[in-house]
């Protein structure tokens, strides 16, 4: 039974890295939002902070509220959630929308706030979860290939190929977690290899498909390419304008940094508050700043792993793993792209980017990680309760699955 006497359950550890991450990111966000405000023409960098704490407090307030659900819910809200995030997925991906010419489907209004959500990041969280709780099962059907085809492999596919078009570097990114996941799970790795290279077939066919209409897809496959040659390029050209600049500002902080709100870059860096809010915090905290920063994720990723670890059952382990370690990823990704390590890739910053249901999405996903790390610290049930478990639907839609 949970402790009601509790008020935050769960590794303490985590929810002061988490705490810490989302206080420090109201620095970079305040000073780089003046590039939304006098750049762009956006808002005051007053309003963009005041946004940035609504969407931080509704975060963590939705936080709260699924670290205190019981973990084993969240196996049938998966089952009942994932035809629901298809359905989102295709619906976004109808809507045709462009930006300068390009391929723009990651977004849906929300007509009540006003705000842009990403579908994509939700349908990660309710597509890993589903997986979890299938490999968690042990059905000997799910590790033979043709069986496993329609209950596991079907689904995955059908999202991730739904995100792919205007997002690869989620798409692949959930690709490979959930091949990580099916193999902690025990899946064969004869199939896993079969299964890697029908992706790896199906993104050739896409892209070709792709080049042969473009209509379908405006732009999309050209951002990629240009991406990775801008990359590769060294010199100084238009298509490197952002990666130069972030070079410059991560140049400029040195070991100290020009001090909090000092950044000058912020000014001639797009994105500067969201893909590349990095290097404004190098150049405003310096290699310290950077360093301190990469540090507190690598705490996080350590608590991710001890949890997992001391789950007593394989979904938790699962689940924690699913949601934690693309959360990481793209921290790394992010940062690697500001020092020009990685090419563009869109990744924000988890809890420090200026954004909106991304950071929503990156605490829900925490939510339920601090859920199993609270199911590990509570006694076991007694008999009435643990009557009351087994009647709850979503507990019996689970397992009968």
């Amino acid at each position: 039974m949970r402790n009601k006497n509790n008020i935050i359950l769960g590794d303490r550890v985590l929810w002061v890295a988490l705490a810490l991450l989302s206080i420090f990111s109201f620095l970079p966000v305040f000073s780089a939002s003046s590039n939304l405000t006098y750049v762009v023409g956006q808002g005051t960098p007053w309003s963009h902070l005041l946004k940035h704490f609504i969407v931080l407090v509704f975060g963590f307030g939705l936080m709260y509220a699924l670290h205190k659900t019981p973990y084993q819910y969240f196996k049938g809200i998966s089952i009942l959630a994932l035809p629901l995030v298809v359905l989102l997925l295709i619906y976004t991906a109808s809507q045709g929308n462009l930006i300068a010419g390009a391929n723009a489907n990651r977004w849906i209004r929300i007509p009540i706030v006003g705000m842009s959500f990403q579908t994509s990041t939700l349908a990660s969280i309710v597509l890993l979860s589903y997986v979890a709780h299938l490999m968690s099962k042990e059905n000997p059907k799910l590790y033979r290939l043709k069986t496993s085809i329609v209950p596991l492999w079907l689904p995955v596919f059908l999202v991730v190929l739904l995100i792919l078009p205007a997002n690869l570097s989620t798409a692949v990114l959930l690709f490979f977690t959930i091949l990580i996941l099916v193999f902690l799970g025990g899946y064969p790795i004869k199939y896993l290899l079969g299964i890697l290279t029908m992706g790896f077939f199906m993104v050739l066919l896409f892209i070709l498909l792709a080049k042969a209409y473009p209509d379908w897809v405006p732009n999309r496959i050209d951002t990629w390419v240009s991406r990775i040659e801008n990359f590769s390029n060294s010199e100084d050209i238009g298509g490197n304008y952002q990666i130069e600049r972030a070079k410059t500002a991560v140049a400029t902080g040195g070991l100290l940094g020009l001090g909090a709100g000092k950044s000058v870059m912020k000014n001639f860096l797009p994105q500067s508050s969201s893909d590349f809010i990095y290097a404004i915090i190098v150049e405003e905290f310096g290699l310290v700043g950077g360093t301190a920063l990469i540090l507190l994720y690598l705490i996080v990723l350590f608590r991710i792993v001890v949890i997992a670890h001391k789950s007593d059952t394989v979904y938790g382990k699962l689940l924690v793993l699913g949601l934690g370690l693309p959360i990481i990823i793209q921290a790394f990704v992010n940062m690697a792209v500001a020092l020009q390590v990685f090419p563009v890739t869109g990744q924000t910053l988890p809890l420090i980017s200026s954004g909106g249901t991304a950071a929503w999405m990156t605490c829900i996903a925490f939510g339920m990680i601090l859920s199993v790390s609270a199911g590990q610290k509570i006694e076991e049930n007694t008999s009435k309760e643990s009557e009351d478990k087994n009647e709850n639907p979503l507990t019996i839609l689970s397992e009968a699955l």
